[in-house]
């Protein structure tokens, strides 16, 4: 999916690219929209920005923000159906060039060298940013909390296999899971109180269901509007704690999902 743009005085190779809207975002960024600009030092935009990841010809890494969210989701749709499209944007659009990368990138340009963070003297203006770089994969905290969420949203009927029957609740050992209830009781108040733009987000499933994603401080929850739920925890390294539907899960869903903001 390599093109080439120009913005400013050098060419950008571009690898990839992403969509940071209120209703998809590199969740990796924030629990929500407002959370996920601001780790890129950027304002919360409703209609949103592209982020064009790439290397200069010196081979540093580059992510460019640009408010031409159009052009972007249909480079990425183009690509998504193996087709070529040369991204180029418009240096009118461009808000930001961010050393670094958010996200990790498995390619690399050819013809320039390995991919590495530029020098603090090459940023625009001077400044010295440190560069953006992808969350450390062997430590666990809310970035890889959120990456789980993700991985589970993608791989939801091979997640879901894994749980035998319907659980009513989670409860290792005896007593109810304290923090699947605090998550449940949290996401509840999101009734009453309505959360920052983006921490509860809706997207297609199987029928006609709905795929709902809810963030909150320190816990991410995944569910199917038709089945269960799965929460995971910044307390609890590595596990995945499925919730079942019961009496109270099928409406609290409903309701989230009217709350949610969709892709357009």
């Amino acid at each position: 999916m390599s093109a080439t743009e120009e913005s400013g005085e050098e060419a950008l190779f571009v690898l990839t690219a992403v969509l940071l809207t209120p209703a998809q975002f590199p969740s990796v960024l924030g629990d929500d929209y407002p959370e996920a600009c601001a780790a890129l030092g950027m304002e919360p935009y409703e209609p949103g920005y592209g982020l064009v990841l790439g290397q200069d010809g010196k081979g540093a890494r580059w992510t460019v923000v640009t408010d031409d969210v159009s052009l972007v989701a249909i480079a990425i749709a183009t690509w998504d159906c193996g087709m070529e499209y040369a991204l180029s944007l418009d240096d009118r659009t461009v808000v930001a060039s961010l050393p670094g990368w958010p996200l990790a990138v498995a390619v690399a340009a050819p013809g320039v060298p390995a991919p590495h963070d530029p020098a603090p003297d090459a940023q625009p203006g001077g400044a010295a940013r440190p560069p953006l770089a992808p969350p450390d994969s062997g430590q666990w905290g809310p970035a890889q909390r959120r990456l789980g969420a993700d991985e589970i949203a993608l791989q939801w009927a091979i997640w879901r296999e894994q749980v035998d029957g319907d659980v009513t609740f989670v409860a290792p050992g005896e007593k109810p899971h304290g923090g699947v209830r605090r998550v449940l009781a949290e996401a509840r108040g999101y009734l009453d109180t309505p959360p920052p733009l983006g921490r509860i987000r809706s997207a297609f499933a199987a029928g006609d269901a709905r795929t709902l994603r809810a963030d909150g401080p320190g816990w991410s929850m995944v569910a199917r509007t038709d089945d269960i739920a799965f929460v995971l925890l910044d307390e609890e390294p590595g596990e995945v704690l499925p919730v079942g539907r019961g009496p109270e899960l099928p409406g609290l869903l409903t309701a989230l999902d009217e709350l949610a903001v969709r892709p357009h």
